[in-house]
């Protein structure tokens, strides 16, 4: 078994198209399916199969593509960490981050980590936590900032908690509230038009939970929307949504409003696998996060509703 198989491999299990493939790895269509014949023969099990015209992974594809995917990550970490060790000051780093997140705590930190290592490619993905955990797992990230889950961070992650936020009701117009003070509680979101991320947004499933806990189901306006779309609908007006408080700096047009205790609030935490030992970059990336969260602790410059756990 050899590496660039693996490659090879991978390459065709994402594609699911041996031409396609070949353009992703370079090479001609008769030398992949040749590298892909001479890994089954090793193997000893077929990896591909037709199905109506199309490829699909045997029961030994399924079982091969979470481990080459680590295999390859693993190696491709190993070569970076030993280029570093010897001097050369190329290389890379891999931030995920959550919407909220990337357009509030990663620019300034990115910033600092630039002005640090001009020569380092900072690469930035952002998506759910849900998203985002499958790709540390997978090895396509170095470090990523996630919600914390209710259930726990999944095993195979090393995960700091760093900040507590609370989420707040953005609006256009006022929302009715029974209460004599100028917080909404979740009762008064019921029977309220209500503007939904799209599945795999940690916030769907906080807004949900709050409303299943506090005994009825939400009521969609819109359902599938990413971060800016999300606001851009309760500008609109079509409904209120459950937000950060952060992301709303430069919505003038949108009405905050607190929720009473206990509210809703997560947790924010860097993350990254377990099982790999950082990369000198990624190691300085995560102290310039913490270095700069600490700053922002002291200079008493937290966004409202934003607490340290560092």
């Amino acid at each position: 078994m050899q590496l660039h198989q693996l490659r090879y491999f991978v390459a065709v299990a994402e594609v699911r198209h041996f031409t396609q493939a070949a353009d992703v790895v370079g090479i001609t269509q008769p030398s992949l399916s040749k590298q892909i014949h001479a890994l089954e023969a090793d193997l000893g099990a077929p990896l591909f199969e037709r199905v109506r015209g199309n490829i699909a992974l045997t029961a030994a594809g399924e079982v091969l593509l979470p481990l080459a995917t680590r295999i390859l990550a693993d190696v491709e970490t190993a070569t970076r960490e030993v280029q570093e060790l010897v001097g050369l000051r190329r290389g890379r780093v891999r931030l995920g981050a959550t919407p909220s997140l990337a357009t509030s705590l990663a620019p300034p930190v990115l910033r600092r980590f630039r002005d640090a290592h001009p020569t380092i490619d900072l690469r930035v993905e952002e998506g759910g936590s849900q998203d985002l955990v499958r790709d540390l797992l997978r090895g396509d990230l170095d470090l990523a900032l996630i919600i914390m889950p209710a259930q726990g961070a999944d095993p195979g992650l090393r995960v700091d908690p760093i900040l507590r936020e609370s989420l707040v009701v953005a609006s256009v117009d006022e929302v009715p509230t029974a209460s004599t003070t100028r917080e909404l509680r979740i009762t008064d979101l019921r029977d309220q038009p209500m503007v939904m991320f799209r599945e795999g947004y940690d916030l769907r499933d906080a807004t949900i939970q709050a409303c299943r806990e506090a005994g009825f189901e939400p009521t969609f306006a819109v359902d599938g929307g990413e971060m800016d779309a999300v606001l851009s609908f309760v500008e609109a007006g079509l409904g209120i949504a459950l937000v950060p408080g952060i992301v709303l700096a430069r919505r003038p047009g949108v009405r905050i409003t607190p929720l009473a205790p206990p509210g809703v609030r997560r947790t924010i935490a860097v993350a990254r696998r377990r099982d790999v030992v950082p990369t000198h970059a990624g190691r300085e990336l995560r102290r310039i996060l913490l270095d700069y969260i600490q700053s922002a602790i002291d200079l008493r410059e937290l966004p409202p509703g934003v607490e340290p756990l560092t």
